[in-house]
């Protein structure tokens, strides 16, 4: 009988950041394409049209430097543009300029559960245009709209092991580029796009596996089932007595499958040669330490200082800081409020909880940052309960109104007053007098379900402290 062989996957990602430039790498073209006519976003540079030459735009040598920075990696001090040669119809010059040996950065890494994701380099290059496929797919059209919009190019070495912890990868890697605000990562809309080697091997094997490429992740939910079934494929591939080819493979998301695209490509398929039209570049180390110290407070330090200056558990700390645009809006309402518990639960469970399930983000969210504080100032003053509270934050996110004109509006004040308190109490007492009498003969936690009556009846606007002191009197007598 043989012994059935357990294997493991070894993934490594490399990660296409969009960055955010107004204009495109080498000419002066705008990248505010998205949702434009196509091919209106272009001219001879971006074209690649004859006797024209490229220029560098230095604001995206800054941002590559800023990243390359934040990840601990190494910026060069002489980096190069180099021609990636291939011939495909959303590449209208036949070669994409990109770098090779020389890249801007390399080395640093990611720490995710514990381990360290290595970084193996860093490089910039221009984007290609899009193929838009007919419905009836008897031709294809092409928009060079996005041609040579700047690219960072993350590559991650083969340090990732399952899907999950490639999926932390690319939450984090997304987190600090917002947080460097390089770019929107905006993965549906293709500004934050991955590609995964994936490949097997036995346990305890040192030696790689033949790997495949995947393409086609434009979702963290898709890159963990991709990978899924890569790994699976693949094991079942040598457990069938085959053998993986080394291929480029496309995800399909609705069959939940990966498919053949093409053969794999090695670096000399290319043909790399340096760019002769760009000069290299050379950075001088006074401008790497002016933008070191640039450097904004990243998430692994914010999720420190959040557990410190807010007493938040290291998982809030988490949720609160994985988006730049989360961590501002928690820091702006907390801001005068003594119960920063009460700020947290507010938006990580019912802020977010109602953001999910509309669909929504922060972005387009109703809710202003001081309207979570006034209500939490409500409720403490007893202006409301806090199942009314949860009425008005239903309103506040469907209307943007502040908490204070919804309760004045509809009337939601918490009622304290005894005398209007009494005649309700007297009336849920006479129509439960079984409860009435289990409470006297000493089942006191029957007393619950007559508080529940009473703010049945005052559609929960009444004072719960006052209510229990007015029934206890009354349950004395």
């Amino acid at each position: 009988m043989v012994e059935a062989v357990a294997y493991e996957p070894v993934i490594g990602l490399e990660v296409h950041v969009q960055l955010s430039t107004r204009t495109k790498i080498f000419c002066s073209c705008s990248t505010a394409y998205a949702n434009q006519p196509p091919n209106t976003f272009v001219c001879p540079v971006c074209l690649g049209l004859p006797g024209v030459l490229p220029v560098l735009n230095e604001e995206v040598v800054k941002l590559a430097i800023k990243t390359v920075l934040a990840v601990g990696g190494t910026v060069s001090a002489f980096s190069k543009f180099d021609r990636k040669n291939y011939f495909y119809p959303d590449l209208p010059k036949a070669y994409q300029i990109s770098q090779y040996d020389k890249p801007i950065g390399r080395g640093g890494g990611l720490s995710v559960g514990g381990r360290t994701i290595r970084i193996n380099r860093i490089h910039m290059e221009e984007d290609a245009g899009k193929l838009i496929h007919e419905s009836d797919g008897t031709s294809s059209l092409v928009d060079y709209n996005r041609c040579s919009v700047p690219l960072l190019e993350i590559v991650s070495e083969p340090d990732i092991r399952d899907p999950e912890e490639a999926k932390a990868y690319l939450l984090k890697l997304k987190a600090i580029l917002e947080y460097l605000e390089v770019s929107d990562c905006n993965m549906e809309e293709g500004s934050l796009r991955c590609d995964a080697n994936v490949s097997v091997r036995p346990c305890g094997q040192t030696e790689l596996g033949t790997k495949a490429e995947v393409k086609n992740l434009n979702s963290f939910k898709w890159v963990a089932r991709a990978l899924e079934y890569e790994i699976d494929r693949q094991v079942r591939v040598i457990a069938d007595g085959g053998r993986v080819v080394q291929e480029t493979r496309l995800y399909d998301p609705d069959r939940g499958v990966t498919v053949s695209m093409r053969g794999k490509e090695e670096a000399h398929d290319y043909r790399y040669f340096p760019d002769p039209d760009l000069p290299p570049i050379e950075v001088a180390s006074t401008m790497v330490e002016e933008i070191r110290a640039s450097l904004p407070e990243l998430p692994d330090r914010k999720m420190e200082r959040f557990i410190t200056q807010y007493k938040l558990t290291e998982y809030d700390a988490g949720v609160l800081t994985s988006q730049l645009a989360l961590a501002r809006y928690f820091e702006q309402a907390a801001v005068g409020v003594l119960n920063v518990e009460a700020v947290k639960n507010w938006i990580t469970t019912e802020l977010l909880g109602r953001l999910k399930d509309s669909g929504q983000d922060l972005t387009n969210c109703r809710i202003r940052p001081r309207h979570v504080a006034e209500l939490i100032g409500l409720i403490e003053a007893g202006t409301i309960s806090g199942k009314i509270a949860k009425e008005v934050f239903d309103e506040m996110f469907r209307t943007g109104v502040d908490p204070g004109s919804i309760v004045r509006t509809k009337g939601l004040m918490v009622i304290g007053d005894p005398a209007i308190l009494e005649p309700i109490i007297e009336k849920v007492l006479a129509a439960n007098p079984d409860s009435v009498s289990a409470i006297r003969k000493g089942k006191t936690a029957t007393v619950k379900y007559l508080v529940g009556q009473v703010m049945k009846e005052t559609r929960g606007k009444a004072s719960p402290d006052l209510v229990n002191r007015i029934l206890e009197e009354k349950l004395r007598q």
